[in-house]
């Protein structure tokens, strides 16, 4: 549906994840373990460079189909990872998809993860033609919180039992951006 593409504000890049990034993968999330933990239930003392493999792998074969936009946040000047950004559940009839983000532990309070958020927005709305992209971040996450206030997401309310994490079951802050936000028209 959408050519692989890469997305740039020349602080940093957000690219497709491909082969042979599966060490640096590996080694952002092994570094970030303890703020990633308690937020994302793929991230767990069994992650492996074969975990990080089979995922870029994934995000690879469904960029095609339009259903998962993966990206690999990288330092426009060194190409250092810096993190992970997602475009997920898109919904092909209601136009909307979730936003994710993270940044590895000894690259937070950048600005990186806002910097990647806008960008990868920018593109659901322009490329993909949704009309919504939702940041659903658990209660209690607060450094996701930051990011999605920082960038103007409007804050709609907390959604109870939003969320399950391994075991844990959370309410949800509700974020959203829309194409008016960035100066766009809707359009489908």
């Amino acid at each position: 549906m959408h050519p692989f593409t890469k997305l740039t504000d020349n602080i940093i890049t957000l690219r497709p994840f491909e082969f042979g990034d599966e060490n640096d993968l590996f080694n952002a999330v092994r570094e970030s373990l303890a703020e990633l933990r308690p937020w994302m239930s793929w991230a767990n003392d069994t992650y492996s460079t074969e975990t990080a493999r089979s995922f870029i792998a994934l995000t690879r074969a469904h960029w095609p189909s339009g259903i998962l936009h993966g990206f690999a946040i990288t330092d426009s000047h060194s190409g250092e990872l810096l993190g992970g950004c997602s475009l997920s559940h898109i919904h092909p009839i209601y136009h909307f998809c979730n936003l994710g983000y993270w940044v590895r532990t000894s690259q937070r309070g950048k600005g990186f993860a806002g910097r990647a958020a806008k960008l990868a927005a920018r593109f659901a709305f322009e490329k993909v033609k949704l009309i919504r992209v939702e940041i659903v971040v658990a209660v209690g996450n607060d450094a996701s919180k930051r990011v999605a206030q920082k960038i103007g997401a409007h804050d709609e309310g907390i959604m109870l039992n939003r969320m399950v994490v391994g075991a844990q079951i959370h309410d949800a802050h509700m974020f959203s951006l829309l194409p008016s936000d960035f100066g766009l028209v809707a359009q489908l």
